[in-house]
């Protein structure tokens, strides 16, 4: 093959860099075959080289400073794969004003700063790719933005962190609280030492900002998303759930009602028939809902340095085919022409209207139940699954309750009025039901 390589700029050699080099060196031909011409990293950049032992660095120019690479070297592409909003933010607008294309994987730096990132690649007429950023090596990008081009877009929801979900599926296969969890996530790398961003469910916020803006035409708006996490599931809820025929999971949802959309992160019951209750261990999935279309669902690796630095050189493979095209033929970064992305109205999380779970621990005495019920069909709430666990050797007793779909703001008035019952304990579970998507 004669063309010139396509000269790839790589800022950052951890897993997912190593990845990216490892990929492009044992996948060399395929994607030589697929783009025209070669693809490989010429330059990279690294504080500490030798945590790079797992790839072949033959080649190529390694620098400490990332802005020498995004800012001066001789590249065609550069690959952000440093993580974080500084220094990565300067690195992509320095490559992007040098009229070079970016391709990264930062969900962070998208949700939090990417309208000004696609406005300043706008202005250069060059591409923003972030298929790995969502998902990790599942096409979830791809497929909103081109595979369903022709929908639109109503709702999805995800399991779209893959810690969360390990976490949640050792609470419900074997029992185990919440931090022994998440110790063992952390023990085998699927935790961070500092696990706030994953199980307070920010990560899948900044990934829920991005497939909300690419499916609904809307700006990047994480500060609009509702944001919860699963530190407050108990092996207490996961069982109860599990009578009542439910599992509980991490969801980021996004939907389009009349009165606004919905953007929401947070610990879910989901009916246990559903795909959504059947996805466990660190895997991702991703169910869609198109108008035409119906419902269609992605499933797979959700991170890990090859899921997602095969996602990375499949970005790389789009830029390079579209090298020396006229920008306003390229597929806009996200799906909308950039003139049609605008505002939508989001809806505050007091009037999104839900199934809810509530648990009270409660004193063992005559009207307890009663008394619960009455608050609800005070409220004009309905029951629709009720379980009572008795007391043993004089414990407290416990009440769960599964209600109709009802506006956050009224739920949150019958919790209040539960809460102030003089027999209930200060151990209450509350959680949203989701049956929308099968």
């Amino acid at each position: 093959m004669s063309a010139a390589p396509l000269r790839v700029g790589l800022l950052g050699l951890g897993t997912v860099g190593q990845g990216v080099i490892r990929i492009l060196q044992k996948n060399a031909e395929e994607i030589a075959r697929r783009v025209g011409r070669p693809v490989v990293v010429t330059h990279a950049s690294a504080r500490d080289v030798s945590r790079a032992r797992d790839v072949s660095l033959a080649g190529i120019e390694i620098v400490a400073d990332p802005m020498q690479i995004a800012a001066q070297a001789d590249v065609d592409v550069i690959v952000e794969a440093i993580g974080g909003l500084s220094p990565a933010k300067e690195l992509v607008l320095a490559a992007l004003e040098r009229g070079k294309p970016v391709v990264t994987a930062n969900k962070a730096l998208l949700a939090l700063q990417g309208n000004a990132i696609f406005e300043a690649a706008q202005r250069q007429g060059v591409m923003v790719a972030f298929e790995a950023s969502v998902g990790g090596g599942i096409p979830v990008i791809k497929a909103i933005r081109e595979g369903l081009a022709g929908n639109r877009i109503e709702a999805l929801a995800g399991i779209i962190n893959g810690t969360c979900n390990y976490i949640l599926t050792q609470m419900t296969e074997k029992g185990q609280a919440f931090e022994d969890a998440l110790a063992d996530a952390q023990r085998l790398g699927y935790a961070e030492a500092d696990p706030t961003f994953d199980v307070e469910g920010i990560d899948a916020a900044h990934k829920l900002t991005i497939l909300a803006s690419i499916a609904f035409g809307m700006p990047l708006s994480f500060d609009k998303v509702s944001v919860e996490g699963i530190s407050k599931v108990t092996p207490q809820d996961i069982k109860i759930a599990q009578a009542l025929g439910y599992r509980i999971k991490h969801l980021g949802i996004a939907k389009r009602t009349d009165a606004g959309v919905e953007l929401r992160a947070h610990a879910t019951l989901v009916p246990e028939d559903r795909l959504l209750a059947k996805v466990d261990g660190v895997l991702n999935t991703v169910l869609l809902q198109g108008n035409a279309v119906g419902q269609i669902g992605l499933y797979g690796r959700g991170a890990g340095g090859d899921a997602t630095a095969s996602a990375v050189v499949a970005d790389l493979v789009d830029v390079a085919r579209a090298l020396g095209s006229d920008a306003r033929h390229h597929v806009p970064a996200l799906a909308f022409q950039p003139s049609a992305v605008r505002e939508l109205s989001v809806l505050p999380l007091d009037e999104v209207v839900s199934a809810h779970y509530l648990r009270v621990t409660v004193a063992d005495e005559p009207g307890v139940l009663k008394a619960i019920t009455s608050i609800l069909a005070e409220l004009g709430i309905s029951i629709e699954a009720i379980l009572q666990k008795e007391p043993h050797g004089g414990a407290d007793a416990s009440v769960a309750v599964i209600t109709s779909a009802i506006p956050e703001q009224r739920f949150n008035q019958a919790l209040a009025r539960v809460r102030a019952l003089p027999f209930v304990r200060s151990d209450i579970s509350r959680f949203r039901v989701e049956y929308f998507l099968n």
